[in-house]
């Protein structure tokens, strides 16, 4: 037995792989630079779904039936928001998804999930009708704002939903897998997903990263606190990865885009200069060890960038994986037998 099903191989997929040695992640043949340079969230989904959700998907095509589809989660808001009135920001996402019907289809759910998350946000504000011509990034961007983003921060928040759609056998993927193996419907997969995704351990990682950089701005001697912590075994948040011990590509793409937003992008150069005593002070500490940024850090300081409250990072960022999951639905419906593990019996 293999607990937490480490190393087990529980699926084959065409999605995406990851090699760690070489700091890459490719989506359906595609490496991220050329997914973000060339393809964009839209279409990025396209390639994901390609074959699973239709056939010759386009990024002009997923656009226009992400905009569609927001227009039409837009005027269901009534039949459920009031419900979600005192309620946590994840009960409120849960809500929403748990109103769309069991016929709802990929597109459907994705431009669901990219309305419920500002019309949450806005509260008592009123939630803002959806410009369907826009893409992902700039019409959530428009309806949390109330108003257009600059281009900068559209194409910041773009380069995030693309690098993050897809990441292999996560605990949310994979929960969305077993859901749809049973032939349940691919609404009650996302469903079972983001439940797992709300996890701390999971989603919920890259709000506490800004609490860190909080408290690293707030010591008096910088490299005294890290070393402290790095002694004592305490976790930098945004720091190190299980599967990349080198750069994290997803972390790279995103830094470049920030650094594209000149002074809008906050807390990144102070970021760069904890980077900087981070690796000197493990030096110092532990010679030998490297303790690289993640995907968390640059997570965190680029959703703070684009305006987005700390409550909000995991919400959001279930508006790009949730095109991982469906097609990892989907292809588990496509290719998939019901996932059945057994289990060994340890009582007395």
């Amino acid at each position: 037995m293999s607990g937490g099903l480490e190393g087990v191989v529980a699926a084959e997929t065409i999605l995406s792989h990851t090699d760690s040695a070489a700091g890459m992640v490719w989506v359906r043949g595609h490496d991220l630079p050329d997914l973000v340079a060339n393809h964009g969230f839209e279409g990025t989904v396209a390639l994901l779904w390609e074959g699973f959700a239709g056939s010759g998907l386009t990024r002009a095509g997923m656009t226009a039936a992400f905009g569609a589809a927001r227009v039409a989660a837009f005027a269901g808001l009534a039949a459920w928001l009031p419900l979600a009135r005192g309620r946590s920001l994840f009960e409120g996402v849960r809500l929403g998804l748990a109103a769309l019907p069991d016929t709802a289809g990929a597109a459907e759910l994705v431009g669901a999930l990219t309305t419920i998350v500002p019309a949450l946000l806005r509260g008592e504000q009123g939630a803002i009708a959806p410009d369907p011509a826009l893409s992902t990034a700039a019409d959530l961007l428009r309806m949390w704002h109330g108003v257009e983003s600059p281009p900068a921060m559209i194409a910041a928040l773009d380069t995030y939903f693309t690098v993050m759609a897809e990441s292999g056998l996560s605990g949310s993927a994979f929960a969305g897998r077993v859901v749809a193996s049973t032939q349940a419907s691919l609404a009650a997969s996302v469903l079972g997903a983001w439940c797992a995704f709300t996890g701390a351990l999971h989603g919920g990682a890259p709000g506490p990263t800004l609490d860190m950089l909080d408290d690293a701005r707030a010591a008096k001697d910088l490299d005294a606190w890290l070393e402290e912590r790095l002694r004592s075994g305490q976790r930098l948040m945004g720091f190190g990865h299980r599967v990349f011990r080198g750069n994290d590509p997803r972390a790279e793409a995103m830094r470049l885009a920030m650094t594209r937003m000149g002074p809008m992008a906050g807390r990144l150069a102070f970021a760069s200069h904890v980077e900087a005593r981070v690796a000197a002070v493990i030096e110092r500490v532990k010679p030998g060890r490297t303790l690289p940024p993640n995907v968390e850090i640059m997570a965190a300081l680029l959703l703070d960038a684009v305006g987005f409250p700390r409550a909000a990072f995991t919400p959001v960022f279930a508006v790009g994986r949730c095109a991982g999951w469906i097609a990892h639905a989907l292809e588990q419906q496509k290719n998939g037998r019901m996932i059945r593990p057994t289990s060994r019996y340890v009582g007395g």
